[in-house]
């Protein structure tokens, strides 16, 4: 489905919008689910990644398929390995299939699991036979994706012995290691997270409980990018959030100062407002603990006729694509002077935006939902635009709701 967006009313906007459980909180609470049933969720996020979790807890089928759901396969692989007489094959998209897992199999079987490669060395399809295991302590590097580490620390309460992480050097994405420990926390599940090293121990069983999942934050970026976007006084309240969040995203509120949008608490809800204009000052930070909104922050920038550099994003290449690389591409169509690195985006100040390009979105859910802001300056389209049902299943009727006109488009 390919579509073109663009704005036929006023800038100023005024609307409400419901957004789906994180994502991110989900996927780890539906994994506690199985080991805890004890536990009951609220507000779980309809993504497709979650749909795929939910589909691969529950299926006895031997090779279980989480498509492009990177959390599943990677929360998965822990679960599968210590599920002792079970024997998986876990796979996915062919995207998925040039992800790497190695770091995570390595950990694993370090602790005794046995996981093995179906096809290319360090990547799936993976097969795992679920083993009882008694060790208890692993080395992991610190400056690779969280989820290699929330992994392990997903499935760590269960094991006989619990588990000791130590974390080898510098430390990212701390924000999402410490929401698996506060979910842990919040469920009854003792653990300790000091220096470079993480405790978590063993846990037979847990009060019957019910957990509400806080609204995802990496969606809310866009509707930030809107109102960074729109006329001063154009507001949009959100639902469901909370002051004391869990999700290293919520560092919007303080980002986004700096497009002049306000953001105020009410309960279980966020009101955004313009209310001055952009700085026009360079934007300079250090995203390694909030990687997902590198590209929302990137797109705003550059439709502000701002100049940035963002720092801290070596994780972005090996997500559903490399994100460097494609924001690289798409921006530079769209008129920008852009370069990247390994780790990090430059982008200057620029004047003018060209109208009517087709973004590609790489089977790449927040390409399509970052770009898709600029309908607010200029008609753009939006080539693959279903993919976004990747985490945001009502994010195109969301854009219609708050003034955006969405079309089909041949190409």
């Amino acid at each position: 489905m390919d579509i073109l967006l663009n704005v036929l009313e006023d800038k100023k906007i005024k609307e409400e919008i419901t957004i789906s459980g994180s994502k991110s909180e989900s996927n780890r609470l539906l994994i506690l689910q199985k080991l805890f049933p004890e536990i009951s969720i609220e507000n779980l996020s309809d993504s497709d990644d979650s749909i795929h979790m939910q589909h691969a807890l529950s299926t006895n089928n031997e090779t279980v398929d989480i498509g492009h759901a990177g959390t599943a396969m990677r929360f998965l692989t822990s679960y599968f390995a210590a599920n002792e007489g079970r024997e998986t094959v876990l796979t996915g998209s062919e995207r998925m299939q040039n992800r790497p897992i190695e770091i995570l199999v390595n950990a694993l079987n370090t602790l005794g699991a046995e996981i093995s490669y179906e096809e290319k060395i360090g990547y799936p399809p993976i097969r795992i036979k679920g083993k009882k295991i008694t060790k208890d302590k692993v080395q992991v590097q610190g400056n690779v994706s969280s989820q290699y580490i929330s992994s392990l620390l997903l499935m760590a309460s269960k094991l006989e012995n619990g588990l000791e992480i130590e974390l080898l050097g510098a430390i990212t994405s701390i924000p999402y290691i410490k929401m698996t420990l506060s979910l842990l926390t919040q469920l009854g599940i003792e653990n300790k997270f000091e220096g470079n090293f993480i405790q978590v121990y063993p846990k037979k069983e847990i009060e019957k409980q019910t957990v509400v999942v806080e609204s995802d934050w990496s969606s809310a970026s866009y509707f930030y990018s809107i109102i960074a976007l729109s006329e001063i006084g154009s507001k949009i309240q959100l639902s469901a959030y909370k002051k004391e969040s869990l999700q290293g995203d919520s560092c919007l509120i303080e980002i986004y100062k700096h497009f002049g949008v306000e953001t105020t608490f009410g309960e279980y809800f966020i009101t955004l407002k313009k209310k001055k204009n952009s700085s026009k000052e360079v934007l300079a930070i250090d995203l390694k603990n909030a990687p997902d909104i590198a590209q929302t922050i990137a797109v705003t920038c550059f439709a502000e006729g701002i100049a940035c550099n963002l720092l801290g994003l070596h994780t972005l290449k090996i997500k559903e694509t490399d994100r460097l690389l494609a924001l690289h591409d798409e921006l530079s169509k769209l008129g920008a002077n852009i370069s990247v690195t390994d780790d990090s985006l430059h982008l200057e100040k620029s004047s003018k935006i060209k109208e009517n390009i087709a973004i590609k979105t790489y089977n790449d859910h927040r390409m399509a939902m970052a770009f898709a802001p600029l309908a607010l300056k200029v008609p753009i389209q939006i080539l693959n635009a279903e993919v976004v049902t990747k985490s945001y299943q009502n994010f195109w009727n969301d854009m219609q709701q708050i003034g955006i006109n969405i079309t089909d488009y041949q190409r």
